[in-house]
């Protein structure tokens, strides 16, 4: 039984799997591993290009798209390790951290699962990333930037406090490390999710079994967006979201918090659509502008809430099914 089995989700990335399977064996000592690659119907080379560098690799072809949740969940059905390791296509290895992690996991058997910090291709650490539910869950209210509004939200929503300073309510999908007799106590990954918000709801069930660690002393290298385009999505105040992220996350809220906070945020969401609209007019016309003009931003956000809209009875009721943008 080796002692850790390593789960790649592949959707058309076998170059980044490369270069991270070359991270990988380059910089970890001390423990025996196998390499699972879950493949989203690819439809290209993808196997033939990373069996023909790494034939020991253990492929299983989901046979669709079938996002990120369900294809981890076939690959912990297949693996045989002691621990289980999600890490990402786009990912890099910088030291022998699973090394560390497996011994975390075995010296501390309190620890439900540990994960590392992310740093950006230069080397830097990826600032303000969530590590509790309410961060969050601050991020998705609209309000008039400021000082003020941040301050009232986290009031609102607080964040817990813990002794340790490496404990966190969830830890990123993107390198996520447990055993799978924790995985057996809390259930897999929730397949309703298609990208994005299922390893929140994860934490959430892992955090049950024991507690999450963000371990100090370990790093990795996240390139991000390896299977997706965030090239075309421009960020503002108010088209802060990409819709298949946030769609996800309204799920989470709803499984979570429950109808309540769901109903909250939808109704935020959709009192703003006229708020931004006037907003923006009023601005035009104290500018000796036709109100009418530049309404862009403002177009796209209602664009996103009947994207949100879509979803709504479905998330509502919790049905089961892929919630898939």
């Amino acid at each position: 039984m080796p002692d850790l089995s390593i789960i790649i989700v592949n959707y058309k990335t076998p170059r980044l799997i490369l270069d991270c399977l070359a991270s990988v064996y380059t910089h970890t000592s001390g423990i025996t591993f196998e390499i699972i690659i879950v493949d989203n119907q690819s439809e290209d080379d993808s196997r033939d290009q990373v069996m023909a560098y790494y034939a020991d690799v253990r492929w299983f072809d989901m046979g669709y798209n079938a996002g990120f949740a369900r294809a981890n969940n076939l690959g912990i059905q297949h693996a045989t390790g002691r621990n289980v390791l999600l890490l990402n296509s786009d990912t890099l290895l910088i030291d022998n951290v699973l090394a560390r992690c497996v011994r975390v996991l075995d010296e501390q058997p309190d620890v439900a699962a540990v994960g590392a910090h992310q740093l950006g291709a230069d080397g830097s650490l990826r600032p303000n990333l969530y590590t509790t539910f309410n961060q969050m869950r601050r991020a998705f209210y609209i309000l008039p930037a400021g000082q003020r509004s941040e301050d009232w939200l986290s009031r609102q929503l607080p964040d817990p406090q813990f002794a340790d300073p490496a404990q966190v309510e969830w830890l990123s999908g993107a390198f996520l490390m447990t055993r799978p007799s924790t995985i057996a106590k809390a259930g897999g990954l929730d397949e309703s999710f298609f990208m994005y918000g299922e390893d929140v709801e994860w934490g959430y069930r892992l955090g049950k079994q024991g507690r999450l660690l963000l371990l100090p002393d370990a790093r990795f290298i996240h390139l991000e967006y390896g299977s997706s385009d965030n090239s075309k999505h421009v960020v503002t105040h108010i088209n802060r979201f990409r819709s298949q992220i946030q769609v996800s996350q309204l799920l989470w809220v709803r499984k979570q918090y429950g109808v309540g906070a769901y109903l909250l945020l939808m109704a935020h969401y959709e009192l703003l659509v006229p708020v931004v609209f006037a907003g923006k007019m009023l601005i035009n016309l104290k500018n000796r502008k036709s109100p009418f003009l530049e309404l862009d931003n403002q177009r796209m956000f209602a664009r996103q809430v009947g994207i949100f809209g879509r979803f709504f009875w479905k998330t509502i009721f919790n049905r089961s099914g892929l919630y898939k943008v």
